[in-house]
């Protein structure tokens, strides 16, 4: 029976330490959290400068919830592309310095239309062997040939390009890696995508709001020139506080997706009061140089207390900071250790990692104190203690 097949595999995720389980909170999103009646200050969201519960954008998603409604009531290309949606894309574009931005529902989705809606069979893609899983679902979805180069390696994704005789390639990226908290060598790879004719997709969901002049994202950082073969993709659940993405770049391209990305055209837009609340957000990134400077000293904190410990430090200066622990069951219960000592650290496993590379993925927000993160490396060094007897 095709449920015993379900039990089955359930047990199995089980046994490997890899389950999966969700907890409940009782509080916004910020750096402290009530989680199951338990108070716990939280390392684990992706809320980098603690805007989530902001009152600025709770007073506009009050104001435009009066002015606009809740719903849209259609796609964007029907009739639910509202004022506040136009007016959003507007400021993206000029945010990222491009031409023209085209706002989704979610960054998956963003993701899921870029690389599908440029290229076809008999056309390569070449991606970081790290990428998230929505740019290895939507490699899939081109039906192109997806190779896979292994993470941060320029010399041979030369190769392969060089060696590649497709109608049309496209090197697709993340710029920070979520699970790792590393750079793409981005300029490295502009070039290529200009010495062999190529467009370059970078998923910015990690770096925009963080890195660069004004928190302008990853490019930014880079100083990277608005090539019209470079398409840039930035989520707005993370630094921006709210939700949705955005796709920015050249005109031609965008305005290519707004009439070919299947995952724009056929689902319904998203609420205007998000809108409106990410209009509110974008002026607090933009203005948020203190927030960015104390978030940095976060990361060397955490970063001097840590070290000595006999877990792997992923050489990561961004608001990721991961600890490798190795083994599934290791890094659970290293979790639910902190967690009991109220440390909020979530335990990341396979296949959302490689194997035997099991980590705590420490996140840090603007809005984490700095006797937070004693605390936590207090802890880290108590567990180790423990273990030592």
């Amino acid at each position: 029976m095709i449920w015993d097949e379900l039990e089955v595999g359930l047990t199995r995720l089980a046994a490997a330490g890899l389950s999966r389980r969700r907890r409940a909170l009782d509080s916004p999103c910020g750096p402290e959290a009530v989680v199951e009646g338990q108070r716990v200050v939280a390392f684990c969201s992706n809320d980098y400068l603690g805007l989530a519960a902001h009152p600025a954008l709770v007073a506009a998603v009050r104001e435009a919830a009066g002015r606009w409604g809740v719903g849209s009531g259609a796609s964007h290309v029907v009739s639910g592309h509202l004022r506040p949606h136009g007016e959003l894309e507007e400021r993206l574009a000029a945010f990222v310095g491009r031409e023209r931005a085209l706002y989704f529902t979610t960054g998956y989705m963003a993701n899921l239309a870029i690389a599908p809606a440029l290229l076809e069979r008999h056309d390569a893609i070449f991606a970081d062997r790290l990428n998230h899983a929505s740019l290895i679902d939507a490699a899939l979805l081109t039906r192109a040939e997806h190779l896979r180069y292994p993470h941060g390696d320029v010399e041979t994704l030369a190769r392969r390009l060089a060696q590649s005789r497709a109608r049309r390639k496209l090197i697709l990226t993340d710029a920070v890696f979520s699970m790792d908290g590393d750079l793409a060598p981005l300029p490295e790879l502009l070039a290529l995508a200009e010495r062999f004719d190529a467009w370059l997709v970078v998923d910015d969901a990690h770096g925009f709001g963080v890195l660069g002049p004004n928190g302008r994202g990853s490019l930014a950082h880079f100083k990277l020139p608005a090539s019209p073969r470079l398409i840039l993709m930035g989520t707005l659940g993370k630094a921006a506080g709210v939700s949705g993405a955005f796709v920015a770049g050249d005109r031609r391209v965008i305005e290519w997706l707004m009439q070919r990305a299947r995952p724009y055209i056929f689902t319904t837009a998203s609420s205007p009061v998000i809108a409106a609340a990410l209009l509110a957000s974008l002026e607090l990134i933009a203005a948020g140089d203190e927030r960015r400077e104390h978030l940095q000293r976060l990361v060397a904190r955490l970063r001097a207390g840590l070290d000595g410990l006999p877990w792997r430090l992923s050489p990561s200066r961004t608001a990721i900071q991961p600890v490798l622990i190795g083994g599934n069951e290791a890094a659970v219960g290293l979790a639910e250790r902190l967690f009991a000592r109220g440390l909020w650290v979530p335990a990341i496993r396979p296949p959302t990692v490689p194997t035997g590379t099991a980590r705590l993925r420490i996140s840090l927000s603007a809005a984490h104190r700095e006797t937070q993160i004693d605390a936590l490396i207090a802890a880290l060094h108590d567990c180790v203690d423990d273990e030592r007897g």
